[in-house]
């Protein structure tokens, strides 16, 4: 008979491949997406105005340099879109987000392209010199790791313009960008999403203590009542203002303990 070992309980291991259903259930739950917090309306306004940018920033981008160059650019101004209408209040979607990374991603593609040919491994180093360079000049945008892809491996019409083919691609950025200022605050969603004001410092007093902790349940409530989209879960929410509790305690015991050495 094969005997389980024994762990520090004194009770058998359970082998790895021996999992409850419960146990089963859980880790299938974890690939299922978190609910929205918006209502339809607002999908709604977010998908129209990601198909009037893109349309606009294609067309305008067609009339300059030709429809083959603009149709070359589709993808990742169709996925740009996204971000700046779908999700106008997260930090990938403000405008030095996608202009500085469409900058980033035109001339890391073009040199590579010019150096190492128009090869898929070029392609490839071109998008991930691009995310550290995002990276490092804080303006980091999803779209423009395809969007260096794309430009290594771009057609000939697109090929044939050379360093002209940054024209393109500001262009394209510039007028989704414009799109997304418009349409977004004509629609009542404020773009781009300005500083966050320093609350006001009120003063502790004896019911502080009596007051309910804040839950993943408070904050999943807080968030549909503001009807905008934020790329963050309530549970992720709850860690954070727990972790940001924890430092805040130390701090005041931190300025109490040096309020009182001599």
């Amino acid at each position: 008979m094969l005997e389980l070992s024994k762990g520090f309980s004194g009770q058998p291991d359970k082998p790895f491949f021996c999992l409850s259903f419960m146990e089963c259930l859980s880790m299938l739950a974890r690939w299922f997406p978190a609910a929205i917090n918006t209502r339809p309306t607002e999908w709604s306004r977010a998908a129209i105005g990601m198909a009037l940018g893109t349309l606009f920033s294609v067309w305008l981008c067609a009339q300059v340099f030709g429809m083959d160059v603009a149709l070359h650019l589709l993808g990742p101004l169709g996925a740009s879109a996204v971000l700046l209408f779908a999700v106008s209040s997260g930090a990938l979607a403000q405008p030095w987000s996608i202009i500085g990374s469409y900058l980033c991603a035109g001339v890391v593609a073009l040199l590579v392209a010019r150096v190492l040919g128009r090869t898929l491994g070029g392609a490839c180093l071109a998008a991930g010199m691009t995310v550290v360079l995002m990276c490092w000049l804080r303006c980091l945008h999803p779209p423009a790791g395809g969007l260096a892809m794309t430009l290594v491996l771009s057609d000939p019409a697109s090929a044939a313009l050379g360093w002209h083919e940054m024209g393109a691609v500001l262009l394209g950025a510039g007028a989704l960008l414009a799109c997304a200022l418009a349409y977004n605050n004509a629609t009542r969603t404020r773009y781009p999403k300005g500083a966050v004001e320093a609350p006001v410092v009120v003063l502790p007093d004896t019911r502080a203590a009596q007051d309910p902790a804040i839950t993943a349940a408070d904050l999943k409530l807080a968030l549909a009542d503001m009807e905008q989209f934020y790329d963050v879960a309530p549970s992720e929410l709850e860690q954070l203002i727990h972790a940001a509790e924890t430092h805040a305690r130390r701090r005041s015991i931190g300025e109490v303990l040096a309020s009182r050495i001599p």
